[in-house]
């Protein structure tokens, strides 16, 4: 869940997650609508598919992996998944390099490569193994992300109260506002879109993507003007952003009437949109609405 996401959004999803799901077989077991319901609101839900389905392989082997390479084998398990379980969990001597690791790395040694090119993300890769302490792999690990993240900022670094102030090139060279270099930097897309607010005996119409969608397959969420091009907009709710990834959205939010609608709609009472899969967006504007 910390996965491109703050602790502070995380954790009362984390904590209704363990209570919906607080052993892996009962992760296993349940459904993937069930699993993303739960999920909802978090984003990048490939994570929440992903976590079902490492606990379906975890269940079915008999228990959980402890080596990195086994580890790595589980769906959504990447080098820094992998390294952090393996040396937190179980001890084991494998470098965890986050954004705050390459940040601190590149200040160290003064080192201006693009941290977004693969190559020198292998080789501050192989620089942190050489300083990893194997004896105790999980506090150094966690120790070298905290200190990217409370100490060397990504702008004004504290660099009075940091451990490895003597021995940072860049402090010494005076380029610590210069680093890290990142070079392939996307700039933003703005787009706009209208949802569309139906009420009816006070439920809500909602429409279910595609099971094939590129994108929250299965998900659920307010349809627009272009689902229902018969949609009569009787007043403006307002507006709000919302940004995924690279793409900045504004967002208007309208109420509006539309004769039945048929296909991949369906009307909800409130209290049973908050047991499946609703898109963030779509959250966002109920709220706005007043329905949540």
């Amino acid at each position: 869940m910390l996965q491109q996401t703050r602790a502070q959004t995380v954790i009362p999803y984390y904590e209704r997650f363990l209570a919906r799901f607080p052993a892996v077989e009962a992760l296993a077991q349940a459904s993937e609508q069930d699993v993303l319901a739960a999920w909802s609101g978090l984003g990048y839900y490939s994570r929440a598919r992903n976590l079902r389905r490492a606990a379906q392989r975890i269940w079915a082997r008999g228990g959980f992996p402890h080596q990195y390479e086994t580890l790595h084998e589980l769906p959504g398990v990447g080098d820094y998944t992998a390294a952090a379980i393996a040396s937190i969990a179980f001890g084991l001597p494998h470098a965890v390099v986050d954004g705050n690791v390459l940040r601190v790395v590149a200040r160290v040694e003064n080192d201006a490569s693009d941290i977004a090119a693969p190559h020198t993300r292998e080789r501050f890769r192989a620089v942190v193994q050489a300083w990893l302490d194997p004896q105790a792999p999980g506090a150094f690990n966690q120790a070298l992300m905290e200190l990217g993240a409370t100490v060397c900022l990504v702008k004004n670094p504290v660099c009075r109260v940091c451990p490895l102030a003597a021995h940072c090139r860049a402090r010494a060279a005076g380029t610590t506002g210069e680093l890290p270099l990142k070079l392939c930097r996307v700039e933003p897309v703005r787009m706009e879109a209208v949802v569309l607010v139906i009420r009816s005996r006070g439920r809500v119409l909602l429409r279910q993507r595609e099971a094939h969608a590129r994108r929250m397959a299965g998900f659920w969420e307010l349809p627009t003007p272009d689902h229902l091009p018969q949609a009569h907009i009787r007043a403006a709710i307002g507006t709000f952003r919302h940004t995924i990834t690279h793409h900045r959205y504004k967002i208007a939010v309208a109420n509006a009437s539309a004769p039945r609608a048929t296909g991949p709609f369906r009307w909800f009472a409130p209290r049973q949109i908050l047991e499946i899969p609703l898109s963030t967006t779509a959250r966002k504007a109920l709220q706005m609405a007043g329905v949540l």
